[in-house]
């Protein structure tokens, strides 16, 4: 690559018109809330504070744009699944998630963050299926893997391959453990770098 991973927070959007311009590429970080998808982002860049993170869930509540240089952006989307958050704001996620996945040409690559003692449910796969439909590749880091033994991180790894499409990489990822970092820098890297990819 040209460049290293120096993000620089760009902006934030809670509609589709506040989006930054559609070229170049960007990649972007879902997951459910507390799922560690704002702790992998800063681990990933070693940025401590890039995103915000909170032992709260639902604290993402806009996705925010972060640019690595002119071209290139990194993308902290809203996390799902929070129960107590009001129904009216659930919508609201769900609208501006669905602009994004729909609308975005220049989304080369979508990291699902997933606690590996929980699994992928209905709402990661239906991250899965709008990555699908949008034609863009994704890839499961199995955070918090430093809560559990190396071996029993390694049969939820494929326990949950069986849940999970083949072409789906499934990352076991620790960020105080630096575990997966490196695997999860280079499809990042990867992903930024192709130059086949729709926003051309």
């Amino acid at each position: 690559m040209a460049f290293s991973l120096s993000p620089d927070f760009l902006k934030s959007a809670q509609k589709a018109t506040q989006f930054p311009a559609d070229s170049g590429r960007e990649v972007a970080f879902a997951g459910r809330s507390n799922s560690g998808k704002s702790t992998a982002l800063n681990a990933i860049t070693a940025r401590r504070r890039l995103a915000r993170t909170s032992k709260t869930p639902g604290r993402t509540q806009l996705i925010n744009f972060f640019a690595l240089e002119e071209t290139c952006r990194l993308v902290d989307l809203p996390g799902y699944g929070y129960a107590k958050v009001a129904e009216a704001v659930r919508r609201q996620w769900r609208v501006l998630l669905e602009d994004y996945f729909r609308d975005r040409r220049s989304l080369s690559g979508l990291f699902i963050t997933v606690d590996v003692r929980r699994g992928l449910n209905d709402l990661d796969q239906v991250m899965l299926s709008w990555s699908r439909a949008a034609k863009v590749p994704a890839a499961v880091l199995l955070t918090k893997a430093d809560k559990l033994s190396r071996n029993a991180a390694r049969q939820r790894q494929r326990q949950i391959a069986v849940t999970a499409p083949e072409d789906v990489p499934l990352i076991l990822f620790s960020a105080p453990g630096h575990q997966g970092l490196e695997q999860a820098r280079e499809q990042l890297l990867a992903w930024l770098d192709k130059t086949d990819d729709k926003a051309r």
